[in-house]
């Protein structure tokens, strides 16, 4: 390619086609080109200018994906390379046929690709196979997309069907059919202008919320389709997501003053505005589909506790207090069902959310009891368990009209069958133990007070004694007393009577200003 000073470009012609490696420099530049496009595409979502520099690559990408399927015509390239080369062209036409929205064109170069790389499946090893079934399947759902644009109306089911059985893998062809299925949604929401619930109607003038009520349904069949949990789980985050994104975009709508001004329409007092009420409804399927989420989250736990397998270290095993704990997320989101705002008059509705709330008091009280049970807490328990009964009888007494309604929830019955059964168990199992704590007293109490060199005289199976913590001495050792040297106190200074010393002391005596002079002079007496 030149020298340090200078590049001279060279192409790769069929006469450098001794080495193999030559087709990866074409290869190399088709691979930038695109690559380099698919990251404009992500930032073409918030700068629409970028769109224009994304469809240049596409084409530079194109066009080197045609000199290689050019050079691949070589007598030196084998016909697997060929098919290869052919179908890779294919793609990247067809990838630029759809970002220019040109659908019969587009779709054609998708088929080709398409059917290239299931020849080659059927060709080779079941190893080699995988790789282009895979190719096969990153294709379809833009050959389903090019066709509900060219008039397929059941491409959106067919791209449906894809979603659920990509299952809950997390990857690029995920991603593609949720972008795929939001452009066909957008599309149909431009027929939409109105939705009805709880017997009023409100117009939907928000894109954004229009795509996600058109979604709901089959969001929901998706859901109830979905034979693996982790797909399940999948599906309803995806969903929430979803339905969190509608609600800020009402919310953006619903501006301080406007909310003021139109909370009470005129001459109805206490009925809220239409954008109101759809931002109460929304709020209502996110909270529903919030309790649904945990609920089936309860459903694998109570699997678990069931199918419990001896402990393991290595794995963490469920406990009622895990089950515990989603059910007062559940209550919690109850409450706030309770308050949205547009639903204060609403008797029926009210009703029916205390219904609910007492079947999801009823099992957040069972699994308290079960957690009260495994410390052997017999009262504590037994209160519960009749708590529990209450409460599953307050909701056979006032169903009524709401059967439809509770349908979906866990069913009291089986719950107030089970609760008699543990009742039965429990107080089996207190009576068994105030006689097991009457009749023998406690070897490990003995044995955790004492160490072993203080019951030498008395046998028992320590277990512990060949642990790291076993109890053989007192450590650190307690004081004992000890004799010390005795001490000499002299006590006979108390009765010793001293000699008179006044003789010995000096004579002060009293001298004035005529000792003083004395003094000075040196006469002393």
């Amino acid at each position: 390619m030149g020298n340090r000073h200078k590049f001279t470009g060279k192409k790769v012609t069929e006469d450098l086609l001794t080495d193999n490696r030559y087709l990866l420099l074409v290869l190399m530049d088709a691979e930038r080109a695109w690559s380099y496009a698919m990251q404009l595409k992500q930032e073409a979502n918030t700068e629409p200018r970028k769109r224009f520099h994304l469809l240049s690559r596409l084409r530079k990408a194109v066009k080197h994906a045609e000199e290689l399927e050019r050079l691949c015509e070589s007598n030196r390239v084998d016909a697997k390379t060929k098919l290869e080369a052919q179908a890779y062209t294919a793609y990247l036409s067809g990838m630029l046929r759809f970002e220019h929205q040109e659908w019969k064109a587009a779709i054609e170069a998708f088929n080709k690709c398409k059917t290239i790389y299931e020849k080659l499946a059927s060709a080779f090893t079941e190893e080699q196979a995988v790789l282009y079934n895979q190719r096969v399947e990153e294709i379809s759902p833009n050959i389903r997309y090019c066709a509900y644009n060219i008039g397929d109306q059941s491409a959106i089911n067919e791209l449906m069907q894809m979603r659920l059985r990509s299952g809950g893998t997390e990857g690029l062809l995920a991603e593609k059919l949720e972008a795929l299925i939001t452009q066909t949604r957008a599309k149909q929401a431009a027929t939409m202008s109105e939705v009805e619930w709880r017997g009023r109607t409100v117009p939907v003038k928000i894109d954004k919320v229009r795509i996600f009520l058109l979604g709901l349904a089959d969001n929901e069949a998706a859901i109830a389709q979905a034979e693996s949990e982790e797909t399940k789980e999948r599906l309803f985050e995806s969903m929430l997501s979803e339905c969190r994104d509608a609600i800020q975009a009402v919310r953006e709508e619903l501006k301080p003053d406007q909310k003021q001004r139109d909370f009470t329409l005129e001459g109805e007092s206490g009925k809220v505005s239409n954008l109101q009420y759809l931002h109460s409804y929304l709020t209502y399927i996110k909270l529903s589909t919030a309790i649904r989420r945990n609920e089936n989250m309860a459903k694998g736990l109570q699997k678990a506790l069931l199918q419990q397998q001896p402990e393991d270290d290595s794995k963490r095993t469920p406990r009622p207090q895990d089950l515990i704990r989603l059910y007062d997320i559940i209550l919690q989101n109850l409450v706030e069902l309770l308050q949205l705002p547009g639903l204060e008059e609403d008797r029926a509705f009210q009703k029916e959310i205390g219904l609910k709330t007492l079947v999801f008091k009823a099992y957040r009280c069972f699994f308290i009891a079960q957690s009260y049970v495994l410390v052997k807490k017999w009262s504590e328990a037994l209160v519960l368990y009749d708590r529990v009964l209450k409460y599953a009888n307050e909701v056979n007494s006032d169903a009524g009209a709401f059967k439809n309604s509770l349908q979906d929830l866990p069913d009291v019955q089986d719950l107030i069958t089970q609760v008699r059964s543990e009742k039965c168990s429990l107080q089996a199992a207190a009576i068994l133990d105030a006689n097991d704590s009457h009749q023998t007293e406690s070897s490990s109490q003995v044995k955790d007070s004492k160490p072993l060199v203080e019951r030498f005289e008395t046998f028992c199976l320590d277990p512990s004694l060949v642990t790291k913590q076993a109890n053989l001495v007192h450590f650190p050792p307690g004081f004992q007393p000890i004799p010390c040297k005795p001490l000499f106190f002299d006590l006979a200074l108390n009765h010793v009577a001293f000699p008179p010393l006044e003789d010995k002391l000096e004579q002060k005596t009293k001298s004035g200003l005529t000792g003083y002079i004395k003094g000075i002079f040196g006469f002393r007496s």
